[in-house]
């Protein structure tokens, strides 16, 4: 059984078709459009609202089976990961493993090198864990403002024309999440649900 790496959301005008992995959405969507709706069906990627297209020629198994060689040339499974796990059968010299650490040569002013050395566990370890926090509120920023694309992009397509976008689109980017939810509260309720469903990140406070 495949395991798709993305999953995605089909609209039919305002109504929700169908959510899930590809070849279940790619189905349903082919059954609405051969009931001849009159309707616009847009497709959207759940991680990015990025829109997507299906080939819906032939049958369900040609659908299923062009989604599945599509999937595994976007997303091969093999990667550095397999790699590793398979390179456990050579055996480890002894003493302690290094653990990925490389030596580099940084370049600090001396007082930069006083104060790291000050720190407890020495100049690497403080490194270290500047290093980490940096990381970890770089991501903590990009995932915000990732969701925040992402919701917009979908409001763009399929709210453009229903009250309160532009307040709802200014509230988004305010971070102001009351003030959003209130502008959308009217709204169908599959686009409202989606539009919450995509937001679930682009409210967090800055780290």
């Amino acid at each position: 059984m495949t395991t798709y790496s993305r999953t995605c959301t089909a609209f039919e005008g305002h109504r929700l078709i169908a959510s899930g992995e590809l070849p279940r959405v790619a189905l349903a969507v082919k059954e609405v459009l051969a009931r001849g709706e009159q309707a616009p069906v847009l497709v959207f990627d759940d991680a990015s609202a990025a829109p997507v297209e299906f080939d819906l020629r032939g049958s369900a198994e040609d659908i299923v089976a062009r989604l599945n060689q599509a999937d595994r040339a976007a997303y091969p499974t093999t990667d550095a990961t397999t790699a590793a796990a398979a390179d456990t059968s050579t055996p480890r010299g002894r003493g302690r493993p290094r653990l990925g650490v490389v030596a580099r040569e940084v370049t600090l002013l001396p007082r930069h090198w006083d104060w790291l050395n000050a720190q407890p566990g020495g100049a690497s370890v403080a490194l270290r864990k500047l290093v980490e926090t940096a990381r970890a509120t770089g991501e903590h920023v990009d995932r915000r403002r990732a969701a925040q694309e992402a919701v917009y992009r979908f409001m763009t397509a399929l709210a453009g024309n229903l009250p309160d976008y532009e307040d709802a689109t200014r509230a988004l980017y305010a971070g102001d999440r009351p003030r959003f939810e209130e502008r959308i509260a009217q709204w169908p309720e599959d686009v409202r649900t989606y539009t919450l469903r995509l937001a679930e990140n682009a409210f967090e406070p800055h780290a």
